[in-house]
C-alpha cells in the first residue's frame, strides 16, 4: 500500500498560477470582542529560536522551559487613508461610497491616484444608511530597513455594530494604528501571506508524483499518461508549471510576543535578506509562509485551537 498524499494536485488550491499582487487579501473577517479593526498587516523579517515555559494543561512538558522556531514579523503602524460604505445589493455588499483623511502622506501617490480635494465630508454620512463600514488603511514601509517607500494598501473590517463601526472610524480616520490595539499575546491568530516563487518547476516537484520505471520508453520525471490522444485530454494529469507565489492561509498560529523593543531580537550583522528591525513586532510560534520582506496578514483565528492557552507563556530566552 502507497502513501496516503491527498492533496498531490488537490483541486482546492486550483488553478496553479502566480497571485495578482504580493500581499493577500481576506474574504472574511472574524468577529471580536470591542470596538477595533479586525486584522493587521506586517512585514517577514525571518526566523529564530527560544525557549517558553510550557503552560499548556495536558502537555507533557507542563511548567518546563522547551525551545521552538518562531517566526518575527515587523508591524510598523498602519494609517488610515479612508472609510468606505457599503450597501446591500442582489450581489452582495458593495461599496456605496467613501470619504478621503486630509493629511495623507506623499509616499501614497506611489500607489494611487491621489485626489485633488475631498468631494465629501464625514458629517455627510448617516451610518443608518449603510449595511457596513470598513477602512482602507496603508503601510509605511518607509519606517523599516526593507528599502522600499511605495506602500501596500487594503481594507480593514470593524467589530460591533455599523453606529459603532462609523464612530470609531470618523475618530480615528487619519491617525496611526498599533498592532498591540488589535492583538494581545498569547491569542491565536490567521496568517494570510503569499508564498515564496519557484518559477516553472515540473511535475515530480510541483505534484510529488513518481519516477518512470527505469526501463520505461518515456522521460524517468514525467507522468505516464497525460490522456487520449483523441477526444478529451485530462487537465488534471500533473504537468510542469508555476509552484510557487499563491496565496496561502495558516490558521492557528500562537502570538507568543508583541514588543516595542528592536534590541530584544536583533542581531549584530542584521537579519539575512532583510536589515534590522527598527518598529514593534510580534514573534509568532513556528514558520509561515512568505519570503523575507513579504507583507503578511494578520487576522482573528476564524476556527481557534481551544487546546491553546490564550495567556502567554513567559520567554525566559530568545536567540540572537
Amino acid at each position: 500500500m502507497g502513501t496516503h498524499k491527498p492533496r498531490s494536485g488537490s483541486l482546492q488550491f486550483w488553478p496553479r498560477k502566480r497571485a495578482k499582487r504580493a500581499y493577500a487579501r481576506v474574504r472574511t473577517w472574524q468577529s471580536a470582542k470591542g470596538i477595533k479593526p479586525l486584522g493587521f498587516a506586517g512585514y517577514k523579517v525571518g526566523m529564530t529560536h527560544l525557549f517558553f515555559t510550557d503552560n499548556r494543561a495536558n502537555s507533557m512538558t507542563k511548567g518546563q522551559d522547551i525551545s521552538t522556531p518562531a517566526t518575527i514579523v515587523e508591524c510598523p503602524a498602519l494609517k488610515t487613508a479612508s472609510i468606505i460604505f457599503f450597501k446591500k445589493t442582489g450581489y452582495g455588499l458593495k461599496a456605496s461610497s467613501a470619504v478621503l483623511a486630509q493629511n495623507l502622506d506623499k509616499e501614497l501617490k506611489r500607489k494611487i491616484s491621489m485626489p485633488k480635494s475631498a468631494k465629501k465630508k464625514i458629517e455627510d454620512f448617516k451610518p443608518e444608511e449603510y449595511n457596513d463600514i470598513r477602512i482602507l488603511v496603508y503601510t509605511q514601509p518607509k519606517l523599516t530597513t526593507i528599502g522600499k517607500k511605495k506602500p501596500e494598501v487594503f481594507e480593514l473590517g470593524l467589530s460591533g455594530t455599523v453606529q459603532e463601526k462609523f464612530n470609531w472610524a470618523k475618530a480615528n480616520l487619519g491617525k496611526e494604528i498599533n498592532i498591540s490595539d488589535i492583538f494581545s499575546e498569547g491569542q491565536l491568530v490567521d496568517v494570510r501571506a503569499v508564498s515564496k516563487g519557484k518559477g516553472l518547476c515540473g511535475p515530480m516537484k510541483r505534484f510529488g508524483i513518481g519516477r518512470t520505471h527505469h526501463k520505461s520508453e518515456k522521460g524517468v520525471r514525467t507522468p505516464g499518461n497525460v490522456g487520449p490522444w483523441h477526444g478529451a485530454r485530462q487537465w488534471r494529469v500533473a504537468k510542469s508549471g508555476q509552484l510557487g507565489y499563491q496565496q496561502r492561509t495558516e490558521l492557528n498560529k500562537w502570538l507568543l510576543k508583541i514588543s516595542k523593543n528592536p534590541e530584544e531580537v536583533n542581531i549584530k550583522s542584521g537579519f539575512r535578506a532583510y536589515g534590522f528591525v527598527k518598529n514593534s513586532f510580534v514573534l509568532l510560534k513556528g514558520s509561515i509562509p512568505g519570503a523575507n520582506k513579504r507583507l503578511v496578514m494578520l487576522t482573528n483565528a476564524i476556527r481557534p485551537n481551544r487546546k491553546i492557552p490564550s495567556e502567554a507563556p513567559s520567554i525566559p530566552y530568545i536567540a540572537k
